[in-house]
């Protein structure tokens, strides 16, 4: 009994370290491979027609404004306004009746002085894998401008281009550290879970009709 109890005890113990390898590994390798394709630069941001905006929530649990959104919906109209991008694709979470990322990201843009007409919402995109993959897919876009802060974009270039998508990262300012402890050490999950999601061949959740962006 007690070496039947060890041998678990060992494999589970050799399961949890290569677990930890595993992400480690994983974290590491998609920082190098997108290094090269993001910036917080406007000026290094290549011209590209359309920008693809990653969701989160307008306010956080407590009702205060979240720092992340405010960030990214400034560092689109940046690059709107320095005419990097042309259109841009509001991806998001619109799982809930009360919740609605993409209708509150288009609204922010409107508020900065983009024309409604230059921006597209994507309902579906739940997940970046959904967002990246469904820019391709429902809008046609072989060749994007990411923008979210630069943990996130990280995996969301990583995944564009091993979905074929010419796709460079715009980094949005980040927020101080303690606000962002418990999505930095998220993220770090995250990244592997997006390498399994390749492995495996994952795929969005929902299709959808073709969207055509002029």
């Amino acid at each position: 009994m007690k070496k039947f109890i060890k041998n678990i005890f060992t494999f589970f113990l050799l399961l949890f370290v290569a677990g930890i390898i595993f992400i480690t590994w994983a974290n590491y390798s998609m920082k190098t491979d997108t290094e090269d394709f993001m910036s917080y630069q406007t000026a290094a941001v290549p011209e590209t027609k359309t920008g693809l905006l990653l969701g989160t929530s307008r306010t956080l649990d407590n009702g205060q404004p979240n720092g992340y959104f405010n960030n990214r919906i400034e560092a689109t109209w940046e690059l709107y306004k320095s005419g990097r991008i042309q259109y841009i694709i509001a991806s998001g979470d619109n799982s809930r009746k009360d919740y609605n990322e993409p209708e509150d990201m288009k609204q922010a843009l409107i508020g900065k002085g983009i024309p409604e007409g230059h921006i597209f919402m994507d309902f579906a995109g739940f997940r970046t894998l959904d967002s990246i993959v469904r820019a391709k897919e429902i809008f046609g876009q072989h060749k994007i401008i990411v923008i979210s802060q630069k943990f996130h974009n990280e995996r969301a270039v990583f995944l564009a281009r091993q979905n074929g998508i010419d796709a460079f990262g715009f980094n949005a300012a980040d927020v101080n550290k303690y606000a962002g402890f418990k999505t930095n050490v998220r993220e770090y999950l995250a990244k592997s879970k997006a390498y399994l999601d390749l492995l495996l061949g994952v795929e969005p959740k929902f299709g959808g009709e073709k969207v055509l962006i002029p």
